[in-house]
């Protein structure tokens, strides 16, 4: 069923971008007063830095974000999706002053934290299209382990960097596996690991020197054929099987072997000289017989290195992810010819990451206990030209608007709407029709691998996914099992204003305003029909801005 002029109309009313905003008149400006209700020392430092930056620049931070907005918003960060209408409700009747603090901690206990960090981190190891010949389902294994005992972040860079052997044995290898394509007697072979190497855990883009010296800073040319050098020991190995009903040889499995290499790198300057480079982790020269310089480079990476090179990169990024945007632009960038928006304070984060032993809850904890991310995303006049993405450095003061990548709005979707469960006969059943609209979803807001991560764009095709596709009929649908059904037939929701507000709750995780279910109530008693016009109201929710975005 195409949705088309009553849904619209809906939307014209009441969903508008961020009308959730236009009901923060009661939150409190930003203050000394403010506290999540953590007693870290930390979290002031950070707050006090950011502060300065606000003085500085003549900036009026926005306010306090509600509850409503701010428990939205860290379930999307944390666990990769909206909250339930439950855990809305339950949340903003909770009365601790403390329950922000808590709910993260609750949040980081949750095992969706695990299985959001795991898809977050596969799609930057190894991209959204699987290469040839690499696992999946391998890094996966890997990276849920390990994120599920909290690993400490250098432990698994070491383990990343080191990784032997089978592709689903050990997951690990496919990180780098997944970089080796073409041929394996070619100079490029090793070009692209050393690339990505370096960009997702060190947060260099060392390729801009393959060709030629960095134009604007001390990197030169030779830097990054030291650093590829380090991997030109190994090499990945393809076996076949043989399938019997065809007669052929077909892919069976992958994996990561060491290959002999002692010598020096040979590398081609512009003006035609041949240089040559032996591996050097920055200043740290490494033995060029060294029986295995992955290993060698992983130690200087994740135990020896007094620049915290990995640490730093690991805080910029995750405060990115949590914040919109990091401290430097783009993330993967750093360096001398980058400098930070807050270089004090992400030398202070990097130093008490590597303090706390590299753990990766302990760093979220500090950012979402920041006065910074607790803040509306709705700005002022006296902050508005705070917007990094027209260019400007970041100040932080007020939320970025962030883009959810597929997954969180797939998920998003599934809890708003309990769509899988719609008309759905048995357990295997909804799985099943879950796994195809996932398929489905990746495919057309799969995007291109080198983003990150991949965004709703807004094309023609993902605008057309959410308007018509399987997934959002059944998500309005009125079948059993539906949310929207479960609605209908509750006598706890009796009268259109109460309906209207459930269906809020669910899809944006608020109440509306005075103004928006006055004349909403007044467009439901037009139609003739009223489940047709609850089905296009909650379309309506469901395509808005304010559902889409994460603010």
């Amino acid at each position: 069923m195409l949705r088309t002029s009553s849904p619209i109309r809906f939307a014209a009313v009441a969903l508008s971008v961020f009308t959730a905003l236009a009901s923060l008149n009661g939150a409190a400006q930003a203050d000394d007063g403010f506290t999540t209700g953590s007693s870290d020392p930390l979290i002031q430092f950070i707050n006090q830095q950011i502060r300065q930056t606000w003085e500085d620049n003549e900036v009026k931070p926005s306010p306090v974000a509600d509850d409503a907005e701010w428990i939205r918003r860290v379930y999307l960060d944390i666990v990769g999706r909206i909250p339930s209408a439950e855990e809305v409700k339950t949340f903003l009747d909770d009365e601790d002053k403390a329950k922000r603090s808590k709910k993260v901690d609750e949040l980081l206990a949750h095992p969706d934290y695990v299985r959001n960090y795991t898809e977050v981190w596969t799609n930057l190891l190894i991209g959204r299209n699987t290469p040839d010949r690499t696992s999946r389902s391998g890094m996966r294994k890997f990276l849920r382990e390990n994120f599920a005992r909290n690993r400490p972040w250098n432990e698994i860079v070491y383990e990343l960097a080191t990784a032997e052997g089978h592709f689903e044995e050990n997951g690990a290898v496919n990180f780098i596996l997944a970089q080796l394509q073409g041929n394996v007697n070619s100079e490029d072979y090793h070009v692209e690991a050393t690339a990505k190497f370096t960009r997702i855990l060190l947060g260099m883009q060392v390729q801009c020197t393959q060709c030629h010296n960095h134009p604007f800073n001390k990197w030169k040319q030779n830097q990054f054929w030291e650093f590829n050098s380090f991997f030109r020991q190994v090499r990945r190995m393809d076996h076949d099987r043989y399938d019997p009903e065809t007669g052929e040889d077909v892919d069976d499995y992958s994996e990561l072997v060491y290959r002999p290499f002692d010598g020096p790198v040979y590398y081609e300057m512009r003006n035609g000289l041949v240089q040559v480079a032996y591996p050097k982790y920055f200043d740290v020269e490494v033995e060029p017989n060294a029986p295995n310089r992955r290993e060698e480079l992983a130690k200087a990476m994740a135990y020896d290195d007094p620049t915290q090179t990995v640490a730093r990169a690991m805080v910029n990024r995750t405060w990115s992810q949590f914040m919109g945007y990091g401290f430097t632009r783009p993330v993967d960038d750093m360096g001398p010819h980058n400098q930070a928006s807050h270089p004090e304070l992400l030398d202070r984060l990097s130093d008490e990451f590597v303090k706390s032993g590299y753990d990766i809850k302990q760093l979220i904890k500090w950012i979402c206990n920041t006065e910074a991310y607790n803040l509306t995303s709705s700005f002022n006049k006296d902050n508005d030209f705070d917007n990094p993405s027209a260019g400007e450095v970041p100040l932080f003061s007020h939320m970025y608007v962030k883009t959810m990548n597929a997954e969180q709005l797939y998920d998003s979707l599934l809890i708003a709407t309990n769509a899988h469960k719609s008309g759905a006969g048995s357990f295997q059943q909804a799985d099943q029709q879950r796994e195809r609209w996932l398929r489905d979803f990746l495919r057309i807001f799969g995007g291109n691998d080198e983003d990150e991560p991949t965004l709703f764009s807004g094309s023609i095709p993902q605008a057309l996914l959410m308007m018509n596709g399987p997934l959002v009929e059944k998500a309005i649908s009125a079948e059993k099992g539906s949310y929207l059904n479960s609605v209908l037939s509750d006598p706890q929701y009796r009268s259109d204003n109460q309906r209207i507000q459930a269906l809020f709750v669910s899809s944006l995780g608020r109440l509306p305003t005075k103004h928006e279910l006055s004349r909403l109530s007044t467009g439901l008693r037009k139609y003739r029909n009223k489940l047709t016009g609850y089905q296009d109201l909650y379309w309506a929710l469901l395509n808005s801005n304010e559902f889409i975005l994460n603010h």
